[in-house]
């Protein structure tokens, strides 16, 4: 059983393949899949069934990265069970926060100006400013949220942490986060992207060896270029938000889905995301 958290991954092929799951918004520690409409079954169900489908396929899963937004209500209990049903897939995997899992919003059945977002302490399982070294690429896990709040930020030192990297390491770079670091052309969740993120794309602008940033937050499917770096948002896991949106909209004709990540012995990276088939 991989030890966790994974520093180091190699491959026969040199290949890394990775699957992002994201934004899974568990409620309960549901031991068990059973169909209703309750929302808390529903994010588990569609957890336990994207995974499911992603690991019977013929693609080799070498990591699993979940960036963010594990939870909906922040309990050890629920990470206890995701990390045991992460645990018994038998592949290395990684963990960081989302803006759920340090901040519990009270009044959910309110409008959300209405909401109490309450600070809460990341669970230490989740990662922060961590390496993992790959036989052709390096990739680089922030802890992108702000306690109590919606939005995310890179700060000053997750930036100098990168720039620290990047500068000891030629590989080509994947960098994880949860939150975007671009505008998505939709007004109610671009407030709520990462602070900062001029200032960090102005420093990683030195580096031409970073060639992917990876996030999740938006609950849809994007892909967009800057500086030569190519960066994917992922669908959720659960429910999904419509793409160029003003307003908050739920995207009830989307279903859940995860994201393939084929990192090349050549520096070339191949991604695509899947739904799920029900």
């Amino acid at each position: 059983m991989p030890s966790y958290p994974v520093t180091k991954i190699s491959t026969s092929d040199k290949q890394v393949n990775i699957l992002q799951l994201t934004d899974l918004h568990l409620t309960s520690p549901v031991a068990s899949i059973v169909e209703n409409d309750d929302e808390a079954t529903v994010c588990q169900h569609c957890f336990e069934t994207v995974l499911h489908q992603a690991l019977n396929t013929d693609i080799r899963c070498d990591l699993i990265l979940v960036t963010g937004d594990l939870v909906s209500q922040v309990q050890t209990t629920i990470y206890d069970h995701i990390f045991e049903v992460l645990e018994a897939t038998g592949i290395p995997f990684a963990c960081i926060a989302g803006n759920h899992d340090v901040t519990d919003e009270a009044g959910s059945d309110l409008p959300f100006l209405q909401r109490q977002l309450i600070a809460q302490p990341a669970d230490k399982r989740l990662l922060s400013r961590h390496a993992i070294d790959t036989d052709g690429w390096q990739l680089l896990l922030l802890d992108s949220s702000i306690t109590g709040k919606v939005a995310g930020e890179v700060t000053p030192a997750d930036i100098d942490w990168l720039c620290e990297r990047l500068s000891a390491c030629d590989k080509p770079a994947l960098i994880a986060l949860h939150h975007h670091v671009i505008p998505v052309d939709s007004a109610w969740i671009d407030i709520h992207m990462a602070e900062n993120a001029e200032d960090f794309w102005r420093h990683m602008a030195a580096f031409d060896h970073l060639k992917v940033i990876i996030s999740g937050h938006i609950h849809q499917n994007q892909v967009r270029h800057r500086q030569g770096v190519t960066v994917y948002s992922t669908p959720s896991t659960c429910y999904q938000f419509k793409p160029f949106e003003n307003n908050f909209s739920y995207d009830k004709n989307a279903r859940p889905g995860y994201r393939w990540l084929q990192l090349a012995n050549n520096g070339k990276v191949a991604s695509w995301v899947e739904r799920l088939d029900t």
